[in-house]
């Protein structure tokens, strides 16, 4: 004979909407960590503003920037297009996947902004991404 509990037998329940709430916060919290991380290596120039401009991971990656007067950096040493050259194909002897961010400043003029992407080009790059101050977050502070 089987003899049933009089109180009610209820089964276990898991409720994941606190546990929603607690990954949200940690992924909200690890994104704020990360934004606070970011070097740069480029020189302060007064970047372009665009609109369709992308963010993208700067983890391995060779900087050059123009300035208004049109000298070359190369990261934030300032050098002569030979020179720059020269350590483009270094950079490129040991990493040749390495990300090319081009800076240009908003008043340099286009021709020296075009020999610094053809200075590029020549030292086995290919694929350069130009860097613009982006106009759909003009409100997030960026890295000073």
């Amino acid at each position: 004979m089987k003899v049933s509990s009089p109180i009610p037998h209820k089964k276990a329940r898991i409720e994941i909407i606190p546990l929603i709430d607690i990954m949200f916060f940690l992924l909200a919290s690890f994104m704020m960590v990360s934004l606070s991380q970011v070097h740069l290596k480029g020189i302060k120039v007064n970047l372009p503003a665009g609109v369709s401009g992308e963010t993208q991971t700067k983890r391995e990656y060779v900087s050059v920037s123009v300035d208004k007067d049109g000298h070359y950096f190369f990261d934030k040493d300032e050098i002569g297009g030979d020179e720059l050259l020269n350590r483009l194909r270094m950079a490129h002897a040991s990493a040749p996947d390495a990300k090319v961010f081009l800076r240009g400043d908003r008043e340099s003029a286009h021709l020296n902004v075009a020999h610094a992407l053809d200075i590029i080009r020549s030292s086995g790059y290919y694929k350069v991404s130009f860097e613009i101050k982006s106009e759909s977050l003009k409100g997030v502070p960026g890295p000073k």
